[in-house]
């Protein structure tokens, strides 16, 4: 129990670099609501539902953090800070991030029973501030979801998402795949480079105007100019 404790706490450690002791991490909002929703999701388990939602209460109260006590959570979830909503259909894996203000939302089910409604997150899987992932929809493996994105469709293994409606940057993930990005949205790469591609292409397409009105005042220059007779061009 405690060596996976520590275990745990090592994993927020080497995805944020703010803390100075495990003493530290274990004044975080998330750990306490990951904690309390173990508690909580084994209340619900053993359908004492009432329970479940005093517990889930309180854990909101104390941290600003609302996890359904149904969701299922594997290991070493790191929840950054709070605001976060996770909602009861909601399956998350091993080693995901999650920073403020993040919901987990489900869509209205239209045949009059819940079901699956909430979204499938894979493992290694980050996920911005103030991103909402809607639907049940899945998250690929070590896919990074970028900070305000709107997810609605299923992400491939991998893939990094951002806008609203979220959109894939369409680089590899095998080309610059890294251990960890924060905010799962990439501030030099690839979307940098994609960036950078487009503005080269606008100074590429600003040279040639530039020549072409070169080239234009050359042949104006050189064509002789107008005779005028009786006060008429020729």
């Amino acid at each position: 129990m405690l060596d996976n404790l520590v275990a745990y706490f090592d994993s927020i450690r080497a995805r944020d670099p703010a803390p100075r002791s495990r003493w530290e991490i274990l004044l975080y909002p998330g750990v306490w609501a990951v904690g309390l929703h173990r508690f909580a999701h084994w209340l619900f388990q053993a359908r004492l539902y009432f329970l479940a939602r005093f517990v889930n209460h309180l854990s909101r109260w104390l941290t600003a953090i609302d996890i359904h006590p149904g969701a299922k959570i594997g290991r070493n979830l790191f929840i950054d800070h709070g605001f976060t909503v996770i909602g009861e259909t909601a399956e998350i894996g091993d080693d995901v991030t999650i920073y403020q203000c993040v919901t987990l939302g489900g869509t209205n089910p239209t045949n009059g029973q819940g079901g699956k409604r909430h979204p499938t997150v894979r493992d290694g899987v980050i996920i911005g501030s103030g991103a909402q992932v809607i639907g049940p929809i899945v998250l690929g493996e070590r896919a990074r979801i970028g900070a305000n994105a709107v997810v609605t469709d299923d992400v491939p293994d991998g893939a990094t998402m951002i806008g609203l409606k979220a959109r894939s940057t369409l680089v590899p993930a095998e080309e610059w795949l890294k251990e960890f990005i924060p905010y799962g949205t990439p501030c030099d790469e690839p979307c940098e480079e994609i960036a950078s591609n487009g503005a080269r292409r606008i100074e590429e397409l600003e040279a040639q105007l530039a020549a072409i009105r070169a080239e234009l005042a050359e042949l104006k220059a050189a064509s002789p100019a107008p005779v005028r007779r009786n006060g008429t061009d020729s």
